[in-house]
């Protein structure tokens, strides 16, 4: 449902949701009761879909609340650390 920007004469503004068939041009204003018109204001469009917008929110949030690591993943029972045999390996600075 399409949402429609509203402003009274006392300066208030608020959005409101109608059905594009059932839109009036004039509302009682939600604070103060005064006539409020609609407004034309640009649409709220965009190219990008729905997971794209939780990778953003989750990465926003992220940036913000930060998850916290307290200790290391615990490694499954019998795994264990890969060994390389390639000799240029060797080479390499061990940690």
């Amino acid at each position: 449902m399409p949402s429609y920007s509203y402003r009274c004469s006392e300066g208030c503004v608020f959005d409101a949701l109608y059905p594009m068939s059932e839109v009036p041009d004039e509302i009682a204003c939600r604070r103060c009761g005064a006539v409020a018109r609609r407004g034309i204001t640009a649409p709220h469009l965009s190219a990008a879909g729905g997971s794209a917008f939780r990778l953003m929110d989750r990465a926003a949030k992220s940036a913000h609340e930060p998850q916290l690591v307290d200790r290391l993943p615990a490694r499954a029972p019998g795994a264990r650390q890969a060994v390389t045999h390639n000799p240029l390996h060797a080479k390499l600075p061990k940690p």
